[in-house]
């Protein structure tokens, strides 16, 4: 029987969502409103070839859901409300309490309620976006999917900190990572494109988006990953400060007359990164266009691939060696020249770069030479697929 399913990512102020008919996995809708919240809201969505597209003011995550299903009737891609068998929710952080993703119930959602410090940016939102839909459509059955199921089972070397230890069991303090559901996608896909045993690859995946994440994948299974606790660390992001030195943190309070720590993580998650450190922008196409003219600009650049360098080579350290590794999210998918001077650090390792698969190839494809002890591969991620699956395995 087929079944539309409306997948949500809620973000502070954007709303992106994919309707997908399964189990056929078409997609017959997708869109998104930028700027809630904010002046100048917009709701975009495209279906059956068109698009369609609005200017108006969407000053909450209810108001945002109230006319994405009113267009989704509207311009007929359903009938009625009862058309969408469910919704499915990216939920960047589980904590201690979701181990796996989960049909939303009055009684776990007071437990969603609970995330918010564990995933301040992201979860948030999404709690809003999952309440806006539960209250308009309460009769839809919801799913979450956390980004910190892929990284349940990390070795457990990998999933504590080196504090006193019983501070994990009081208050959930270990690494949970980020950006699982992506790196699941792409690693499965990687295998299935390679027509390997997935079970038998040592992956390591590169998530390079606004935010930033390396995984590790060995056997099937994430051993490691660059987000920890929150997203905030692990490399250099647009605008996240990535790894530093907590000395630093109090430090910089001291100097700049801080006295509420949310006001410094504000700085390192908002203010750092490439915009930090270019003093220009925290979007990767700006800095590489003033690149030659700019040092800063440059700089930021060069600390940007420094630190994935770092990342992954000690995961090829820690895995005695990779098969594959992957790119994925908007750099990662769409900037040969970073892609390119990420793997020229791992020449060495005998990885060769093929330059016209690299630059002038689209989709899914090889980027190495035939020869290239790793290889390298451009996988387009997508999480939305990812998350309808899971709808369809949890409420079938």
């Amino acid at each position: 029987m087929e079944r539309k399913v409306l997948i949500v990512n809620s973000g502070s102020s954007t709303l992106k969502f994919k309707l997908f008919l399964m189990p056929t996995e078409e997609v017959i809708a997708q869109g998104m409103v930028d700027r809630l919240g904010l002046d100048q809201s917009t709701f975009t969505m495209t279906y059956h070839g068109h698009q369609y597209q609005s200017q108006q003011n969407i000053p909450t995550h209810a108001a945002a859901v109230e006319l994405l299903v009113n267009q989704l009737e509207k311009q007929q891609v359903i009938n009625t409300i009862t058309d969408l068998s469910g919704v499915g929710h990216r939920v960047v952080s589980g904590g201690p309490y979701f181990q796996d993703s989960t049909v939303i119930e009055a009684t776990n959602l007071q437990q969603l309620d609970k995330l918010n410090e564990f995933a301040p940016l992201h979860n948030p939102a999404e709690l809003k976006g999952i309440e806006a839909f539960a209250q308009m459509l309460p009769d839809v059955p919801q799913v979450a999917v956390f980004d910190t199921t892929f990284y349940q089972n990390l070795p457990r070397v990998n999933q504590v900190y080196s504090i006193p230890l019983e501070y994990e069991k009081k208050y959930g303090a270990r690494h949970y990572g980020a950006h699982g559901t992506s790196h699941n996608y792409v690693s499965h896909e990687a295998a299935r494109f390679l027509q390997q045993d997935y079970q038998k690859l040592k992956i390591i995946s590169m998530h390079i988006g606004s935010g930033v994440s390396i995984t590790a994948i060995q056997d099937g299974q994430a051993i490691d990953t660059s987000m920890g606790f929150t997203p905030i660390s692990g490399v250099t992001m647009s605008s996240r400060a990535g790894d530093i030195d907590i000395s630093l943190v109090a430090f910089l309070m001291e100097k700049l007359h801080l006295t509420n720590i949310q006001d410094m993580i504000q700085i390192l998650n908002n203010e750092s990164g490439l915009k930090g450190l270019s003093g220009i922008s925290p979007d990767m196409r700006d800095l590489i266009a003033v690149k030659d003219t700019n040092p800063r600009a440059k700089l930021a650049i060069d600390v940007f691939i420094n630190r994935i360098v770092k990342y992954v080579g000690s995961y090829l350290a820690e895995m005695n060696g990779a098969d594959v590794f992957i790119f994925t999210a908007g750099v990662g998918e769409n900037n040969a020249a970073i892609r390119k001077a990420i793997l020229q650090n791992f020449a060495y390792l005998g990885v060769h770069v093929d330059d016209q698969a690299n630059e002038q190839g689209s989709g899914e494809r090889i980027i190495t030479t035939s020869d290239s002890a790793i290889t390298a591969l451009m996988v387009p991620t997508n999480e939305e697929l990812v998350i309808a699956r899971e709808f369809m395995r949890l409420v079938p």
